[in-house]
C-alpha cells in the first residue's frame, strides 16, 4: 500500500542529476582560482563564454526539445538583448540591475510579438517565418549607423551591480556571476518544464491534436514558453556583451540561430542537460580545434554526425545516471490502482 501511494515518475518528468549537480556547481565556482594558479587566466573567459552559450542553449531547447518548436531566429533574441545593454551603456545607463531586466523584457516583448505570428503556423512555414524575423533585426541592426551600422556598437564598460561587493571588470567575480545566474536559470527551466505547463507543453509537441481535442490550449502554452525562450535568451545577450565588449549585428544572423540548434542537439534536446552540455562541448571542441586547423569546422561536423547517428538522444542520453526507468503515465495508473485494490 505504501508503494502505490509513492509518487512514480513519468516520460513527462525530468530529473536535474541529483546531489551530483551541486558537486558540479562547486566544482566550476572553484575553477578561477585553479585556472589563476596554473597561470591560464583567460580560460576564465572561455569558461564565462561557455556559460552564457550555455544559457542560450538551455533557453532555445525549452521551445525546440520540450515544445516541438524549431525555431530558427532564437539568435534575434540573443541579439535584442545584447544591444539593448549596449545602447543603455551608450545612454550612460552603467547599473546592472537595470540593464540586464531590461534585456530580458526587450527580448521578452519581441518574442511575443514573433511567436504571436509563427505560431500560428506550422513545419516549414514557423521556421521560415522565425528565420525571416531573426534576418529583418539583424539587417535593422546594419541599417543603425548611430549605433556602429555594420561595425557594432563598442560597450565602453561593463554593468556595475550596485550594492554588491562584486565588480565585473574582474574576469574572475565575472564568472561566479554568469555561474549564478546559468544556476538560477537552469533551476528555474527544470521547475517550468516539470511543472502542469510544461507538461502540457511536451504533450503537445508529441500529439497536438490530442492535447486540443481534451480542452489544452496550445497557442497558449507555446507562446508562454516562447517568450519566456526570448527573455531568457536576452539575459544571455546582455551578458556577452559585457563579455566580449561590442554589440554586433552578427549575434542576430542566422548562423548564429544555427549553432545554437546545433548545440542543443549535440547535448541532446529535450534533455534539462542538453542545451549546456551541448553548449560546453561544442565551444570546447571549437577552442581545441580552431589552434590545430583552420578547417576545424568540418571536422566538427563529423562529431555531429557520429553522435546524431550513433548517440540520437544527445550527449546527455549517454551520461544520464539517474538509474530511474521512467514509465508511461497511463503504466503508472494502472499499477496504483491494482495495488490500491490489493
Amino acid at each position: 500500500m505504501t508503494e502505490s501511494l509513492r509518487p512514480r515518475r513519468t516520460l513527462l518528468h525530468h530529473r536535474a542529476g541529483g546531489a551530483w549537480i551541486w558537486a558540479v556547481f562547486i566544482a566550476l565556482a572553484a575553477l578561477p582560482p585553479l585556472l589563476q594558479s596554473l597561470g591560464l587566466e583567460f580560460y576564465t573567459v572561455v569558461a564565462t563564454r561557455v556559460l552564457i552559450f550555455a544559457i542560450a542553449a538551455a533557453s532555445l531547447n525549452l521551445i525546440l526539445g520540450f515544445g516541438g518548436l524549431v525555431s530558427f531566429g532564437h539568435a534575434a533574441f540573443v541579439g535584442i538583448g545584447a544591444y539593448t545593454v549596449g545602447v543603455l551603456a551608450d545612454a550612460g545607463v552603467a547599473s546592472a540591475w537595470i540593464a540586464w531586466p531590461a534585456a530580458m523584457v526587450v527580448s521578452g516583448i519581441a518574442a511575443a510579438v514573433i511567436g504571436a505570428i509563427s505560431l500560428r503556423t506550422r513545419g516549414v512555414y514557423f521556421i521560415m517565418i522565425t528565420l525571416a524575423f531573426a534576418q529583418m533585426f539583424h539587417y535593422l541592426a546594419v541599417s543603425l549607423k548611430a549605433y556602429g551600422g555594420d561595425d557594432g556598437l563598442p560597450v565602453a564598460a561593463r554593468s556595475v551591480l550596485n550594492g554588491l561587493p562584486v565588480a565585473l571588470t574582474d574576469d574572475a567575480s565575472f564568472f561566479r556571476v554568469a555561474l549564478v545566474l546559468f544556476a538560477l536559470v537552469f533551476m528555474g527551466l527544470r521547475r517550468l518544464v516539470n511543472s502542469p505547463l510544461g507538461w502540457l507543453l511536451q504533450a503537445a509537441r508529441d500529439n497536438e491534436t490530442r492535447v486540443a481535442a481534451t480542452g489544452g490550449r496550445v497557442f497558449a502554452v507555446q507562446w508562454t514558453a516562447f517568450i519566456v525562450a526570448g527573455a531568457i535568451a536576452g539575459l544571455a545577450g546582455a551578458l556577452l556583451a559585457n563579455l566580449n565588449g561590442l554589440v554586433s549585428p552578427h549575434l542576430m544572423h542566422w548562423s548564429q540561430s544555427g549553432q545554437l540548434m546545433v548545440m542543443v542537439i549535440l547535448g541532446g534536446a529535450g534533455a534539462l542537460w542538453g542545451g549546456p552540455l551541448g553548449a560546453a562541448v561544442f565551444l570546447l571542441l571549437e577552442e581545441l580545434l580552431s589552434g590545430v586547423t583552420i578547417h576545424w569546422q568540418f571536422a566538427l561536423g563529423a562529431i555531429l554526425l557520429v553522435v546524431v547517428l550513433f548517440a540520437p538522444r544527445g550527449l546527455a542520453g549517454l551520461v544520464d545516471r539517474s538509474g530511474v526507468k521512467k514509465t508511461a503515465p497511463s503504466s503508472s495508473a494502472a499499477k496504483s490502482k491494482g495495488a490500491a485494490h490489493a
